[in-house]
């Protein structure tokens, strides 16, 4: 989302040249025909906001997520009861992901329909992991909530932005840890590993590898959700057009799943060693 082109696109905010001769004449040719009333009328009518321009607004960004977390949650009550759709969830939505990332211009359907699959894969893997230590799924909900909070109230603050030398360390970071979970996943497909968690049940000082690695990611995670209201604050002041507030849903959408995901294999790591 921080990297969205959209934002980085100097056509979406140049301004279009006039003709201000032209413009000029036939304004004053509208004027001549216009009463003293009419034009007091006119000039006393408030100026157009962004909605009324087709501008991206903070509002929209909002409803749109909303939409998109509704479907979320729709997909995760039927993962829930069928954890069987966790697998076609998490390949429909990887595949969706990956489509609507690269689009250049954003699609309300396929938004959607990847909202919905990350549902069925958020509500099979609750449902196993809540199985093996009940309760973990609401202190997952709970904790994502609390960091989501946080996380906006310290960008509102001013205290937190994505300055250009945070955002090359999150990306080596991030592409480091994609590469430690495929490696992690790979040694447990293939049973080199054949402990739960993998790589991450091994144990550092006497700490599991899993929690460090799973507050690393819950950090990047958090950062971001200050990359995506960064792009957000930069679109509505730039005015870029409203169809793209549905790309700002696409990457909270994005990022809170990331989020909650981590949040919960955090916890089932957390109780399965506290039960060990």
């Amino acid at each position: 989302m921080g990297g969205n082109p959209v934002f980085n696109n100097p056509n979406v905010f140049r301004s279009q040249p006039q003709n201000t001769t032209n413009a000029g004449s036939a304004m004053l040719a509208g004027q001549a025909q216009m009463s003293s009333q009419q034009l007091q009328d006119l000039y006393n009518q408030p100026s157009a906001g962004p909605a009324q321009t087709g501008r991206m607004t903070y509002d929209d960004v909002i409803m749109k997520t909303l939409a998109c977390l509704a479907l979320v949650l729709a997909g995760a009550a039927v993962g829930w009861m069928i954890p069987a759709l966790m697998i076609p969830g998490m390949l429909a939505g990887l595949v969706l992901g990956l489509v609507n990332a690269f689009k250049k211009e954003p699609s309300k359907g396929l938004i959607l329909a990847y909202a919905a699959a990350e549902g069925l894969f958020v509500g099979g893997i609750s449902a196993v992991l809540d199985g093996m230590y009940p309760g973990i799924a609401p202190q997952a909900v709970l904790g994502t909530v609390c960091v989501f909070a946080v996380t906006l109230a310290l960008f509102k603050s001013g205290k937190v932005r994505a300055t250009p030398k945070a955002m090359k360390f999150f990306m080596i970071a991030i592409i480091g840890y994609a590469v430690f979970s495929l490696v992690n996943l790979g040694l447990q497909m293939f049973g080199v590993l054949d402990t739960p968690w993998g790589v991450r049940g091994m144990e550092v000082m006497g700490i599991p590898l899993g929690v460090i690695i799973g507050i690393f990611a819950i950090g990047l995670a958090a950062f971001s959700l200050i990359m995506d209201f960064t792009s957000i604050e930069e679109g509505v002041r730039q005015g870029v057009d409203r169809k793209y507030s549905w790309t700002a849903a696409f990457g909270l959408t994005v990022t809170l799943v990331w989020l909650y995901v981590e949040i919960l294999r955090l916890l089932a790591i957390l109780r399965s060693v506290a039960e060990e």
